[in-house]
């Protein structure tokens, strides 16, 4: 049987990047980006799902990196992918195609309908904050089977109202995303470092169903800038186990060589 670890024995990273890793199943079709949602999808590949194959923007199909990525056009990604094609194929054969099973994304900001926003903070015209900007999230939100989202729980990320949106959720909850034609189904997951949160079958609002260990309800309504619905029982995540952490350690470990001998 595989053993656990004590709570204290991991990082709030490596929990998020645990329970991300887990909603992938053995074959899926993984976008992914860097950080985190890379850290998430490795790990999968090297425990439970060895034939995940992993898609990236800079078109690396079936890539297979022994370290972490630091951008999407690193030769890592490419040197022993099963192929490699333009960006507009990606996007074209790929995504939009509905060959893609799951799509990661991060958030500066994100609303109760799973509406993403990574473009400015406060008025678009004279915004407090540029942040980074869209890249492909928008296409992914739109055209992946289902995007599990990764990010840290706070006021500042969890908003009544996002001040721009970057990548379309649910819109405006029930029906509403339906009527912009998408493909894709939207968001399934938002794992962040309190617990989990999986949209309301009907509203598609999102609720808390999951808490990680030593986290609370409480604690997951003061980090949430709207009136948080929250399942009746929500589940126990299962903390990390001893292989995950091992994995992931080593993987990181190797990062930090590769990147000491490449500088």
């Amino acid at each position: 049987m595989t053993e656990t670890v004590e709570k204290d024995s991991y990082t709030t990273d490596e929990m998020i990047t645990v329970a991300a890793a887990r909603e992938l199943w053995d074959g899926a079709v993984c976008f992914i980006g860097i950080g985190l949602p890379s850290e998430a999808a490795n790990l999968a590949r090297a425990t439970h799902g060895p034939n995940c194959s992993l898609v990236y923007e800079s078109g690396t199909l079936g890539a297979k990196p022994d370290v972490l990525p630091l951008s999407i056009g690193e030769g890592v990604l490419a040197e022993h992918a099963d192929s490699v094609v333009s960006v507009p194929e990606v996007f074209n054969y790929w995504l939009q195609a509905g060959r893609v099973d799951v799509g990661f994304l991060g958030a500066a900001q994100i609303d109760r309908f799973g509406n993403i926003n990574t473009t400015v903070i406060g008025p678009y015209d004279d915004p407090k904050v540029r942040l980074p900007g869209a890249g492909g999230a928008p296409e992914i939100a739109a055209s992946a089977k289902e995007v599990i989202v990764m990010l840290r729980h706070t006021p500042r990320a969890f908003v009544e109202e996002v001040s721009f949106v970057t990548s379309v959720g649910y819109r405006h909850g029930g029906d509403s995303r339906r009527e912009l034609g998408y493909s894709g189904g939207g968001p399934t997951v938002i794992i962040t470092d309190i617990g989990v949160l999986r949209p309301h079958p009907e509203t598609k609002e999102f609720t808390l169903t999951g808490l990680h260990p030593g986290a609370t309800i409480e604690e997951a309504r003061e980090a949430t800038g709207w009136d948080l619905k929250v399942a009746d029982e929500p589940a126990a995540t299962e903390p990390p186990t001893d292989e995950e952490l091992r994995v992931l350690r080593e993987l990181r470990a190797r990062t930090e060589r590769a990147r000491g001998t490449r500088a």
